[in-house]
């Protein structure tokens, strides 16, 4: 059996710069550490109880090849008040906030290189929050 210590999601975006502008400016994620040199150098940031890390560089998808389905889902405090900041910020928002049949709120978003993000708040009552004997 495997012993997971730590995890996090690694993203190789086509444009190095511009996706540390999305991340680090523009959805205000805080870096943990850098490493290397460069334009290509590695960036990982905080994300809530994991990390994301961006290095090196991805060719631009052609036409005929297929790329993996990921998607990155963010639980927020507030999706009202993450939406007016994203909007305020420039971030291009794909679907804004919407209360799920599930009892999720979500917002979808995407990065420069299209990986869709999906912004989530967890409403006070859903089953989630829900942890017995606590």
């Amino acid at each position: 059996m495997v012993h997971v210590l730590s995890s996090r999601v690694l993203l190789r975006p086509t444009d190095p710069d511009r996706s540390r502008a999305f991340y680090g400016e523009r959805l205000g994620l805080a870096v943990h550490r850098e490493f290397g040199t460069g334009p290509e150098r590695g960036t990982v940031y905080f994300l809530g109880g994991g990390f994301l890390e961006l290095s090196g560089r991805a060719q631009p998808p052609s036409p005929s090849s297929s790329s993996p389905d990921v998607r990155l889902w963010l639980q927020v405090e507030d999706i009202a008040v993450a939406h007016e900041e994203l909007a305020a910020g420039g971030v291009d928002i794909v679907r804004p906030p919407v209360l799920e049949p599930w009892g999720l709120l979500e917002m979808w978003i995407a990065d420069p290189d299209g990986t869709p993000i999906v912004l989530v708040e967890i409403p006070a009552e859903h089953p989630l929050r829900y942890r017995p004997g606590i």
